[in-house]
């Protein structure tokens, strides 16, 4: 592997996320309603990811599809801004770049999703021998990314035969369908990382727990991400609790994200996969004292102490 250029390689999607607090949850029609704070901040998965890698000092490309709209653009330059390759950028006229509208209402929230160019992607947008220039592949939103979904065992066997490892967090699927994964799609995957309420639904158990068993026995390496109770990881059939880093979130739009970010931070390091999910708590929580998934992680003030005051990742 040490002639891969690259430590990281994602094809996702990329928006910015426009977040409005303070609303109510019941929100009437026909009324103006006024909330207290409003953040633009970098959005999806995918994107948040590759900043937050990178920003952590982690080599990563990232390949998406853009729209002719300046979303599109503020988006890419906060992506330049934290040193992300984007040789793997394409640009379309056929549609706008999407956008997210969240609602944050505490521990719940509203999220409106314009999927634009998310869902446009496809393999052919894709250069394949680009993206194999990396140790490492990494897939997020995969029933956003209608397109490529078709094609996604394709692709990750194409990384996997370059020597690539592979990664996924299938995040949602609005239709709560699950199609193809557990069969299909997940037998490709070394390191699969849903939250409880996915790893639940995909699986039709009840329980995190219960969860982790099944999707262990198809994946090699399987960390749930459970939010304020910290993490459950499976590897070589053995489950383990990781304990949460403890705080007062102030926002926790893009946490799961970031716990990815610190997961796969540890795991190309050569770290047990406790001591990766450690990090990725540790990044989880950090993403939660800033607006959205990203602003955490540009705040290098807030970057440094929080992880001194956490051990560090090198000691996670």
């Amino acid at each position: 592997m040490s002639n891969k250029h690259f430590d990281v390689a994602i094809a996702g999607e990329i928006n910015l996320d426009l977040v409005l607090y303070g609303l109510p949850e019941v929100m009437p029609c026909e009324r103006e309603l006024l909330a207290d704070n409003f953040a633009m901040t970098l959005g999806s998965s995918s994107a948040i990811l590759a900043h937050n890698l990178s920003t952590l000092g982690t080599s990563v490309t990232m390949a998406t599809l853009v729209g002719p709209d300046p979303l599109g653009e503020i988006a890419l330059q906060r992506l330049r801004e934290a040193r992300v390759d984007l040789g793997g950028v394409r640009h379309t006229d056929a549609c706008s770049t999407g956008v997210t509208l969240m609602l944050p209402h505490g521990k719940e929230r509203h999220t409106l999703t314009y999927p634009g160019t998310m869902a446009k992607m496809s393999l052919a947008d894709l250069n394949l021998d680009y993206l194999s220039n990396a140790r490492h592949f990494h897939l997020s939103s995969l029933y956003l990314q209608t397109a490529l979904r078709p094609d996604v065992p394709e692709l990750f066997r194409r990384m996997k035969s370059a020597g690539l490892t592979v990664s996924l967090d299938t995040n949602d699927d609005p239709d709560d369908r699950w199609e193809g994964l557990l069969d299909t799609v997940l037998p490709l995957v070394d390191i699969f990382m849903p939250n409880e309420d996915e790893a639940s639904r995909m699986t039709r158990t009840t329980s995190a727990e219960a969860a982790i068993e099944v999707l262990g026995n198809i994946v090699p390496l399987v960390a749930v991400k459970c939010g304020s109770r910290g993490a459950l990881i499976c590897s070589a059939g053995v489950v383990q609790e990781i304990a949460p880093v403890p705080v007062t979130p102030l926002d926790t739009v893009g946490a799961g994200d970031s716990f990815n970010t610190g997961f796969l931070f540890g795991y190309l390091r050569g770290m047990s996969p406790a001591a990766a999910a450690r990090c990725g708590n540790i990044c989880g929580a950090l993403s939660t004292q800033r607006s959205g998934g990203t602003e955490a992680f540009r705040d290098k003030a807030l970057l440094d102490s929080f992880l001194a005051a956490n051990g560090g990742l090198t000691q996670a």
